[in-house]
């Protein structure tokens, strides 16, 4: 005699399963914020390509935008090279500003707005688990926000190729603090982590603005500590010498000064108070200094110092999203 026994559900199918009803509710109920994403979107890809191709219609005589005959001491900007960079030297600033927005989002109108006026009994009551409800809120902010700031960064970078970071300009530099976290990896990073924190204030709080203003605080000082050490997660390049091999223009020049016979350093910031280059020398002499050097990250490290910051913003993340689930299932679970 046989029997008939039903088959094992697929786990790894049935995750998916559960997840896409309430993924359906969740961009029915926020479809006017969606729309308003994309329109930031389209926005910001509208604003610099019409800034690159306000630069290529501009009449300059050299490559890197000057007025003036190529090779002589005088750099003149033209005016569309003037306002481009202005706009975009700020790019990266204006990514991360957009991914924490969305992570207040989250913690407060997604997430948190449900919780406290109690509308997530709805769903928990139609077969959505507590750990699906907060998975659906987690997945779609974090897919669309990684693909909508993947093609930024894109666009972003296209923008600036067409700028060329002088001393004139240095704000456009690799490392600068507005263009570094917003042309790579490390962008991902801190939106992936906005989503992460958000939804770990609201189910933390379970109130709207308290989850919102939580999470911008949290964000804030994230970001400000890491651009603030950003010099710290890569080892930097002792230069020893003199002339143009200590320092070149690209690199980021972090500390500099004189090497005592010893191998002690004496650094320039000892000797401010000497007013002008041979009273900086003569301090420096006086100090035991004998060869110069500088301590510099070279451009070869931008990616990885983009690596790195990406890998912690990731790390921080998956903490984040354990905590939340954590603290889902203890309050409900």
């Amino acid at each position: 005699m046989s029997t008939l026994t039903p088959p094992k559900p697929d786990t790894v199918t049935a995750a998916p399963a559960a997840l896409r009803g309430p993924v359906r509710v969740l961009l029915r109920m926020h479809r006017k914020a969606l729309w308003a994403g994309a329109a930031l979107l389209v926005l910001g890809i509208g604003i610099v390509v019409a800034l690159r191709l306000w630069m290529a219609s501009s009449k300059v005589l050299c490559a890197d935008g000057d007025t003036t005959p190529c090779g002589d001491d005088i750099y003149v900007s033209s005016y569309a090279h003037t306002s481009a960079e202005s706009f975009l030297v700020n790019g990266g600033t204006v990514l991360i500003l957009l991914a924490a927005l969305i992570g207040v989002f989250v913690a407060g109108p997604l997430i948190a707005r449900e919780l406290e006026s109690g509308t997530f009994r709805l769903a928990w009551a139609q077969s959505v688990s507590p750990a699906h409800w907060l998975a659906a809120r987690l997945a779609v902010p974090a897919a669309l926000t990684v693909t909508g700031l993947t093609v930024l960064v894109v666009v972003l970078r296209w923008g600036l190729w067409a700028l060329r970071a002088g001393p004139s300009t240095p704000g456009l530099r690799w490392y600068a603090s507005g263009v570094f976290p917003g042309t790579g990896p490390a962008i991902l990073g801190y939106a992936l982590l906005a989503v992460a924190v958000g939804a770990l204030c609201a189910v933390l709080v379970r109130r709207t603005v308290l989850s919102m203003s939580l999470s911008a605080l949290v964000l804030a000082a994230v970001g400000i500590g890491l651009s603030t050490r950003r010099y710290l997660l890569w080892p930097a390049v002792l230069r020893q010498g003199e002339g143009p091999k200590l320092l070149r223009d690209s690199d980021w020049h972090l500390e500099g000064g004189m090497l005592t016979a010893s191998g002690s350093k004496v650094y320039w910031r000892d000797c401010y108070h000497a007013g002008s280059v041979e009273g900086y020398d003569a301090c420096m002499r006086d100090r035991g200094g004998v060869t110069p050097f500088a301590e510099v990250h070279p451009a070869s490290h931008y990616w990885p110092l983009q690596l790195v910051e990406t890998g912690i913003l990731l790390a921080l993340a998956a903490l984040a999203v354990f905590a939340a689930f954590r603290v889902l299932r203890r309050l409900h679970g």
